[in-house]
């Protein structure tokens, strides 16, 4: 729940900052003309409705489990996420193009280039307040990760959606400042849309990368080695346990994880025997880990789940190695 406040917390950060320079960006970007101050307002209106989309997404996947998704809600965050990657594609890097493609076919001189420099200083500046928020959080949940690897094993996108978005802000608004510096003291309005143009392109790049990441957690991905390995050393240390062959897990939401463990148990149990060992197991796995909704538990002898699963040893005998 702290985890979830967290994420809330910076997307709503993300909100009102992204409100309130959209609305600037877009009467600076009427009194002056400039098609790079436009292509930032699109992808500061862009940037709201993303954060809109995010807390729906999380309203939507803490929905409680029915009889039509008896496994609950939870991928419907990853659903949002993925539309809000087509959302920053579609409409943020595809009007900032059009846009900057059509001033430079037909420059048009930007007037009072002033105001587009109050405008673009302030919007670092909210922008960077909001970015730095979502970088302390995304540093407090990667723990002793790398960035890159933090983002690939991540589990929960809203952080390092919001992260992603603020980033390609912060670099869309540096080139906004150039081109329309350059625009000015060249003399050069086309420079004006070259700098939409770039815009654009760190858009696209930036949905791309978002849409690689999140297409992953939609299909679903298993959860992380040291949760699985834990949960077959806690089936191998049962006494009624003769192997813990394997685990096969899958999110359904960043809290929320599904479990297959084939368990091969000793020949002389009985059904009792091998209920009461289930059930042992059950409440060992989770009380250390809430997450797991649900732990199906397959009695399999260990070459029979090498057969199907290609494994050459199984956990107990690793752990033997």
């Amino acid at each position: 729940m702290a985890s979830q406040n967290s994420s809330k917390k910076v997307i709503y950060a993300a909100l009102l900052g992204n409100l309130l320079i959209a609305i600037t960006k877009f009467v600076a970007a009427a009194w002056t003309g400039s098609s790079a101050m436009l292509s930032e307002g699109v992808h500061s209106l862009v940037d709201t409705g993303n954060e809109l989309l995010l807390l729906y997404g999380m309203r939507q996947a803490a929905r409680p489990a029915d009889l039509h998704h008896p496994l609950g809600y939870g991928r419907e965050l990853y659903f949002w996420t993925f539309i809000v990657a087509i959302m920053i594609f579609a409409l943020g890097a595809g009007v900032s193009l059009y846009e900057g493609i059509s001033h430079i076919r037909r420059p048009v001189h930007v007037e009072d280039p002033t105001v587009n420099y109050v405008v673009l200083g302030l919007s670092l500046l909210f922008e960077g307040g909001s970015w730095w928020v979502a970088l302390k959080e995304f540093r407090r949940a990667k723990g002793s990760l790398g960035y890159f690897r933090a983002v690939r094993e991540s589990k929960d996108p809203t952080t390092f959606t919001v992260l992603f978005e603020d980033s390609a802000a912060l670099v869309g608004l540096t080139i906004a400042l150039i081109g329309i510096s350059a625009a000015h003291v060249f003399e050069m309005p086309e420079l004006d849309g070259v700098a939409s143009v770039g815009i654009g392109l760190v858009l696209a790049f930036t949905a791309l990368a978002l849409a690689r990441e999140t297409k992953g957690l939609l299909i679903g991905e298993s959860a992380r080695a040291g949760l699985q390995d834990s949960i077959l050393r806690i089936a191998q240390a049962d006494p009624a346990i003769e192997r813990a062959n394997g685990i096969l897990t899958v999110h359904l939401a960043p809290r929320q994880v599904v479990a297959a463990l084939s368990i091969d148990f000793l020949d002389d149990l009985t059904t009792a025997d091998i209920e009461d060992c289930v059930t042992r197991i059950e409440a060992q796995v989770r009380e250390q880990y809430p997450e797991i909704r649900m732990l199906l538990v397959k009695p399999q002898s260990a070459g029979t789940y090498r057969k199907r699963h290609g494994t050459a040893v199984t956990f107990a005998q690793k752990q033997n190695q």
